[in-house]
């Protein structure tokens, strides 16, 4: 039970050290990471449609 506490101190301690982001950045990675993730999406899909397409082409 002590290494538990003492792990939980620890923690803490390291916790106070970090440099956390400003509600500014924290919205601005968020939103980001939003638009990355859709254009990503989008990126792939397009891809799925032109080879499915083309596999379609290709068998028929």
């Amino acid at each position: 039970m002590n290494h538990f506490i003492n792990y939980l101190k620890d923690t803490f301690t390291e916790l106070s050290h970090v440099s956390w982001p400003t509600q500014r950045q924290s919205i601005v990675y968020t939103v980001l990471v939003i638009v990355v993730s859709i254009l990503v999406s989008l990126y792939v899909g397009l891809f799925d449609f032109v080879f499915q397409r083309g596999l379609d082409w290709f068998v028929k």
